[in-house]
């Protein structure tokens, strides 16, 4: 699946080969439920597969005004889809790759999750939903992204505003005046730096080429911290695919910071690389490359190892911050 730099424009595309994202907005469980279950019986209609990806009160409210028909709809609960922003963009990758064949477009009913996540955990998921307008921009999908406006707090429902081309209310569809697109969004978001790690300011060292002594310096501070064998073994992974790319296009060398901060361990990668050019670091990692030696494979597999995974480019260099839960 091919990454665009821009989303598609669904007044100008075919609407069966090319992404039409869209962010529904309501106020209610019924009117969630209505203009969801006329989403999806449209795509039923046209023999589209349909996947429902919502909280379990939207699923129930939705298989209630579909009936019979919800059996014909893949429900999924939110919860167990949007686990990492990485990860559930792939997971929509090999879903859209799976169930595309045969199909003349894939719709999806797709409601993130955002109760519970800190400040920066709601700016990675907002990025996702800027990126997908990019890596999936020639696909034959319609993706509409549910959004409460009772619960949710102003500004994710603003930046809902921002990230989707398309807004549907129960009164209709209208383009978004908010709209930017992904290298737009993305500029304004990714300068350097990221806050400061708290009063623990952990572990740091400047690292070269010589990635084996980075590796056992990372699974010593793990077994310091006495981290579960899994975790330290993620950890000494994304390190090393992060450390990789820094070494090949940061100028030989880096430096690492490692500290622990509630649940969860961070660490941030520094190097001097710069952007290979206009808006393309901004999409690196987000889909797995055409092959393992492709620039952006180690921020791909960071991506789908960690929690969270935030990129930040500036004169100065490139940083990355991942953060990984301890269990």
């Amino acid at each position: 699946m091919r990454q665009a730099e821009e989303g598609s424009n669904p007044a100008t595309s075919d609407p069966a080969s090319t992404l039409t994202h869209q962010a529904l907005l309501y106020d209610s469980v019924a009117t969630f439920a209505t203009v969801a279950a006329r989403f999806c019986l449209d795509g039923l209609a046209r023999g589209e597969r349909v996947m429902a990806v919502v909280t379990p009160p939207n699923i129930e409210a939705l298989e209630n005004v579909l009936g019979a028909d919800a059996a014909r709809v893949e429900l999924v609960d939110a919860r167990e889809w949007y686990d990492a922003p990485g990860r559930t963009l792939d997971a929509y990758s090999r879903y859209l790759n799976t169930h595309r064949l045969g199909h003349s477009r894939v719709r999806v009913l797709g409601e993130p999750v955002w109760q519970g996540l800190d400040r920066a955990q709601e700016a990675e998921w907002t990025r996702y939903e800027s990126v997908l307008n990019a890596a999936f921009a020639d696909s034959p999908a319609w993706i509409m992204c549910p959004y409460d406006t009772r619960a949710l707090p102003r500004h994710i429902v603003d930046d809902a505003r921002r990230t989707h081309p398309d807004l549907v209310t129960e009164h209709g569809t209208m383009v978004s005046p908010a709209y930017l697109k992904p290298s737009e969004f993305g500029h304004a978001r990714d300068l350097l730096p990221l806050p400061p790690p708290g009063k623990d300011h952990g572990t740091g060292f400047v690292f070269d080429a010589d990635l084996g002594f980075l590796r056992q310096h990372v699974s010593a501070w793990a077994a310091v911290g006495e981290l579960p064998a899994e975790t330290a073994d993620r950890l000494v992974i994304v390190v090393n695919e992060v450390a990789t790319n820094a070494v090949e296009h940061g100028g030989g060398h880096g430096e690492i910071l490692l500290w622990a901060e509630g649940d969860s361990i961070c660490c941030d990668i520094l190097d001097a690389g710069q952007p290979g050019g206009e808006g393309l670091e901004l999409f690196a990692g987000y889909l797995p490359p055409a092959s393992a030696t492709a620039r952006g494979y180690g921020l791909w597999v960071a991506r789908q190892l960690c929690d969270l995974v935030e990129v930040r480019t500036g004169r100065t260099g490139t940083q990355v911050r991942l953060r990984l839960s301890r269990t």
